[in-house]
């Protein structure tokens, strides 16, 4: 997720005022098939993508892999606003695909005009994040998936579980970081609805899926509309006291059946983790594994991490 447009997208939503967008025609989903190395942070993973176009993590995107009894589920990633799967995914789907797990990374909502992914309107990214499944479903053989998204990511794959008929392809859903009832940004939203004709230009600056994601969007009420869960899944939110983007950070838990909501900090209070360096926070990554691979669940290590974190590492990303 670029920076600049993270921080202008969330705080860029009326409440109530902007209308569901007509269907993205151009919206562009694609299938990473080039092998790349782990990374530790953004700015490697961003560098090397550059280079790469076409990075994969590691281990992902194999559609050759079958499920085994023990692992019967693949696992998905969806990343967040203005990423992509390597760039989000280059470090954690690696250590899921050593536990012997399938693990599959998708672009999404990409804009063919200028190849940035998780831009377009998020309603079609959600119709997208269906397809897929659907070919991840038929490739393997199996009956559900696991769905892990990082911040939009997670929201649009809870979209297709819960208002596009995905529940029942579905075992457990994992969000990082997850805008599930948006975020006013420190205030920053109340301040710009009073500015009119302030969105228009916020979303030529950011992204129209960035605009899509605060607190009171249209997506989001719709998303949350007649209860944030559904039967049958099970919900997992991995938030931080200290999101940079989401606030207030209670907005990150769920509050339906089914719904388990950990709070970072509550584990390890000395990570101070926030939005920017979720996925790539090794206690994060160890807390992912385990619920996707419980059997064989390791106590991450507990170590101190800076605040502000990854912030630095996304801007520079964003101008590599």
């Amino acid at each position: 997720m670029a920076l600049a447009a993270a921080v202008i997208g969330l705080a860029a939503t009326p409440t109530g005022t902007l209308a569901q967008a007509e269907p993205a025609v151009n919206s562009v989903l694609k299938v990473p098939t080039q092998q790349g190395p782990p990374q530790t942070e953004h700015l490697a993973a961003a560098r090397y993508l550059k280079e790469h176009p076409d990075a994969a993590p590691q281990g992902a995107n194999d559609f050759g892999c079958k499920p085994s009894a023990e692992h019967p589920r693949p696992v998905i990633f969806a990343h967040g606003t203005d990423s992509s799967a390597y760039s989000d995914w280059s470090g954690l789907a690696p250590l899921v695909a050593q536990r012997g797990i399938c693990v599959f990374a998708l672009d999404y909502g990409g804009n063919p005009a200028k190849d940035t992914f998780g831009t377009e309107d998020v309603w079609v990214s959600s119709a997208q994040i269906g397809v897929f499944v659907d070919q991840v479903l038929a490739a393997t053989g199996a009956t559900q998936v696991d769905l892990v998204g990082f911040s939009q990511g997670a929201s649009v794959t809870r979209y297709w579980i819960n208002k596009l008929g995905g529940a029942p392809k579905v075992g457990q859903w994992i969000g990082l970081a997850s805008p599930s009832y948006g975020g006013v940004m420190y205030g920053l939203v109340p301040i710009a609805d009073a500015v009119p004709g302030i969105y228009q230009v916020v979303e030529l600056g950011s992204s129209l899926a960035a605009v899509q994601q605060a607190a009171g969007a249209p997506f989001i009420v719709d998303l949350n509309a007649g209860g944030d869960t559904v039967p049958g899944v099970t919900y997992t939110t991995i938030g931080s006291r200290v999101d940079e983007m989401i606030q207030p950070n209670t907005n990150i838990a769920l509050h339906g059946a089914g719904a388990t909501n950990i709070v970072l900090q509550n584990l390890c209070a000395d990570d101070l983790t926030g939005h920017f360096h979720m996925v790539y926070d090794p206690y994060v990554q160890q807390l992912v594994a385990n619920l996707l691979d419980p059997a064989h669940a390791v106590t991450p290590a507990c170590v101190p991490v800076a605040l502000g974190t990854g912030i630095s590492d996304v801007v520079l990303a964003a101008h590599s």
